[in-house]
This record gives C-alpha cells, sequence and structure tokens, in this order.
C-alpha cells in the first residue's frame, strides 16, 4: 500500500458520500427504482420535469435518512425544506436537482473508525437528502451519447464528512464503515458495483504544523473502495510533487483512470455559489416531532459495536474474531441463530471467521445462501469439543462435505471420511517415535533451541494418524519423547 511517503506533508481528505435509499419508488414521484432495467422504462413526466408536474415526497426515504443520521450521532433537524441546485447537465432532465442546502436533515455527527489499531472519530459536518441525475451512456452508439433517465429522481443521502481523514487507508476504513453501517440498518444495499453507493474525495496536503488547508481537488466518481483508496494515494503523490516543484494547485474536478493509475482534470471546480441554490418553490417544507424522532431510534436494531461488545463480554471472543462477525449483518445473524441452538461459542467462531468465510468468498455466496444450517453447528462444534475430531481436520475435510450434504449429520459425515481420533495413548507414541525416527536431523535442530520445529512434528504424525491423533494429546507426547532424548 503506497501512502504520503514525504516526511514534510500532511494528507486532508474528506469523502462525499452518496447512498442510494432502498425505497420502491423515487423521491417525489411514484416510478420504480429498481436495478438493471431497460433504459427509460422506468420514468414519467414528473421524472422528466415536464412543465405543469408537480412532486410529491416520498415519506419512507425521510424516515431512512433519519435513522441514518442517529446511528450516525447526528442532530436530527426536526423543520426542514428542499432547494433547487441549478446547473445543466445532459443527464439532469429538469435541468436542477432538488437537494437540501441551507437545512440538511441530520447535522454534526460521527463515525468511529479504527486508525493504526486505534480509535478515531470522523466528523461529519451533514447528512442531506436528495434526487440522484440519470445517467449518461457514451458507449452505445459511436457517434452519439445516450441516455437512460431511469435512475433520474432516485432518492440519495449525501454523507459529507469534515477533512479529518489523514491517509488513503483510513478513507478505506471510513468508506468501509458506512458501507456496513448502511446495509446493517437496511437503508440501502451498499453495492457499489451497481452504482448504489458512490464517493468523491476531497483531497489536499499541507506542510507538517500548518494549521491552513492547501487547495482542494475533488476526485468524483470511485466505484470500489478499493479505488477510493489508490486514487488518493495516486492524487497525493501528484499533489505533493507540485508542491516541491513550486507549480500552482488548481481548484479543479478530475476523475480516476484505474487502468493506468492516474488522475485527470474534468472541469474546473464551481463554488457553491454557483449553484444559484433557493428553495423549492412546488415542495412545502416539512416538519418531525421529537417523538416520532425517537419511534424511529427505538426501531434501529442493535448495532454492531454493541454486539461485538456483548460477545467479546459473554463468550470470551478475541477482538478480531468479533469484528469479523460484525462486519456483515447476515454473518453476524447466521451467527447468533447457531449459537441459539446450542453451539459452542469459541469454536464456533472459529469456524465461521476462517475456513467457512474463506469457502463463502471463494464461491462468491453469501451469508444468507450458506449451505450449512444452524442447526449443524452444536453437533459439529461438539465433536471437536470432546476430541472426537481435529478442529484442522473438520475444518480442512468435513465442512467442504456438509456444505454439499448440508442435512446428513456431521458425526454420519466424519465416520465416513475416517476422522474420527479414537486413537489410545499407545498408538499415538508410536506415531510420535515413528515421527521422530524419520527426522533425526531437526530432532537435532530442535534439542539446539529450534522449538518452532515442533509444528513439523506434528504435521508428521498427523499425516502417519490421518487425522485421527488428538492434536493436544500429540503436542503433551511430542515434548515428553524430545525431553527424554535430550
Amino acid at each position: 500500500m503506497m501512502e504520503v511517503t514525504h516526511p514534510g506533508y500532511e494528507a486532508v481528505i474528506g469523502l462525499e458520500v452518496h447512498a442510494q435509499l432502498r425505497t420502491a419508488t423515487k423521491l417525489f414521484c411514484g416510478d420504480e427504482t429498481a436495478f438493471g432495467a431497460e433504459p427509460n422504462t422506468q420514468i414519467s413526466p414528473i421524472t422528466l420535469g415536464h412543465p405543469g408536474t408537480l412532486p410529491m415526497m416520498n415519506k419512507a426515504a425521510v424516515e431512512h435518512a433519519i435513522r441514518l443520521g442517529l446511528v450516525c450521532h447526528s442532530e436530527i433537524q426536526l423543520h426542514n425544506y428542499f432547494a433547487r441546485k441549478n446547473y445543466f447537465y445532459p443527464d439532469l432532465p429538469k435541468g436542477y436537482q432538488i437537494s437540501q442546502h441551507t437545512t440538511p436533515i441530520c447535522q454534526g455527527g460521527y463515525v468511529e473508525i479504527q486508525a493504526d489499531h486505534r480509535p478515531k472519530k470522523i466528523r461529519l459536518i451533514r447528512i442531506h437528502l436528495e434526487e440522484d441525475a440519470g445517467k449518461s451512456l457514451h458507449d452505445q452508439d459511436p457517434e452519439k451519447t445516450c441516455l437512460d433517465f431511469n435512475r433520474a429522481g432516485t432518492p440519495l443521502v449525501e454523507i459529507v464528512s469534515e477533512p479529518d481523514i489523514r491517509s488513503a487507508e483510513e478513507a478505506f476504513v471510513f468508506l468501509t464503515e458506512i458501507r456496513k453501517l448502511v446495509r446493517w440498518i437496511g437503508v440501502c444495499d451498499g453495492n457499489m458495483e451497481e452504482g448504489s453507493l458512490r464517493c468523491d474525495a476531497n483531497i489536499s496536503v499541507r506542510l507538517k504544523g500548518d494549521q491552513k488547508l492547501g487547495t482542494r481537488v475533488e476526485v468524483k466518481n470511485l466505484n470500489s473502495i478499493r479505488n477510493v483508496r489508490k486514487a488518493i494515494e495516486v492524487e497525493l503523490a501528484r499533489l505533493i510533487e507540485l508542491h516541491e516543484t513550486g507549480q500552482t494547485i488548481q481548484q479543479e474536478t478530475r476523475s480516476f483512470d484505474a487502468d493506468h493509475d492516474r488522475t485527470f482534470t474534468i472541469r474546473v471546480k464551481e463554488d457553491a455559489d454557483d449553484y444559484r441554490y433557493f428553495p423549492d418553490p412546488d415542495l412545502t417544507p416539512f416538519q418531525f416531532t421529537r417523538e416520532r424522532v425517537e419511534e424511529i431510534r427505538s426501531s434501529l436494531p442493535t448495532l454492531p459495536e454493541t454486539l461485538k461488545a456483548d460477545w467479546i463480554s459473554r463468550y470470551g471472543l478475541h477482538e478480531n474474531e468479533a469484528a469479523k462477525l460484525v462486519s456483515d449483518k447476515d454473518l453476524a445473524h447466521y451467527f447468533e441463530a447457531s449459537l441459539s441452538t446450542g453451539a459452542e461459542a469459541r469454536t464456533l467462531a472459529n469456524f465461521l471467521t476462517g475456513s467457512l468465510m474463506s469457502k463463502l468468498h471463494e464461491s462468491g455466496r453469501g451469508w444468507s445462501t450458506a449451505a450449512i444450517g444452524p442447526n449443524s453447528w452444536k453437533a459439529l462444534t461438539g465433536l471437536v469439543l470432546d476430541g472426537r475430531i481435529s478442529f484442522s481436520a473438520a475444518a480442512s475435510r468435513l465442512l467442504p462435505r456438509m456444505m454439499e450434504q448440508p442435512m446428513e449429520d456431521p458425526l454420519v459425515i466424519a465416520t465416513s471420511l475416517d476422522l474420527l481420533q479414537d486413537a489410545g495413548d499407545e498408538e499415538i507414541h508410536k506415531w510420535v517415535e515413528e515421527a521422530l525416527a524419520r527426522m533425526p536431523e531437526k530432532v537435532l535442530e530442535y534439542q539446539k533451541g529450534k522449538k518452532g520445529l515442533i509444528g513439523l512434528f506434528m504435521g508428521e504424525v498427523k499425516r502417519l494418524s490421518r487425522g485421527k491423533a488428538d492434536p493436544h494429546l500429540v503436542s503433551e507426547l511430542l515434548k515428553e519423547v524430545l525431553q527424554k532424548k535430550q
């Protein structure tokens, strides 16, 4: 990972994250918002801004924005209105965008991230509602740009951070946390490939110790979390080079070419005055009561950090295990459902965050489609805890078969694979002696201080026993025999 390596400079970064709200219809009309529909099939005179049409506000979208503001510790503004943001763009059919300017529905707040293994709060300026624009398609016709207005009018929230981010890695972690939160509370699916979560980065550099902000450059339309990190790295390097060579940094909007790792100019950056905001005359101001806000708060699910702390305290999970378990809402629910059947928590967490997570990622499957039902985990963790099968054998051989035969009893599968550890002490002792006899040079190295070789010896015993020897007992016997050989 590349970062700002020049010791004399500090990165100053703020992100603007656009999240498409999970509503069936658009922000100001009944047109559908389903992804992947044929171009211009989810439009109406209201979407296209025909004269004489009037918008009507989507209550569900507004309440989604409040939900997000609450989990981000924002102050919910009870009195709100929409404004017109005027600028011309081919895929903006009305010639203006309906957004919020003076009264964003959520003001302030923060998102906590882990930066260099320490918690850090990234402050928010605002979260506001607005409608999306359409989409320009440049690859459909060799001579023309085609316009698809299906997305026009789709409800968005824009999450605007303070310039508290100091590296590309912090930006990566912040955006990852935003995606987790919007998915967790169900306001956005967080799918950057489909455009339902998009990010613009405002980037500048300054000399360390300088309190004045440098000239900022906005890099727009970043369509993956990985590209956000890469684009920031590339742009920071460019800005530092301009500083070092005495060149002027221009306030502008740039885009990122991921294929060639470079940013390029789109246009000179506008200021807010260029948009000529004014209250939308077709939409009346709207307001909420404090009681309604509290009703929405009470409907929120238990948040990831609360669950993580509870599981660490209750089950003795390691920090990194618990963090992985709450990284995905479906995984967290799967863990809880499996626990409810009587599965042992720590062994279950080891399986889920290790081998099973890897296998699901390899197959491109999510936790909601995990083949192994929650009821199977009580039997599997019980086999491991009772010493009837080793964890490694269960992870490498039993789990893949269970994914293929999810209705079969784990004990039956383990028996068919000959994985049960039924060897006695005397038999294990023979395997230990045979393993050591095959590696006399390694035994001498162990006796001279290379204690890490115990893993090599254990691997050989495992091979000789075909996984039937209890690893804990093997480890004890190996140490005992090696001690006698000294």
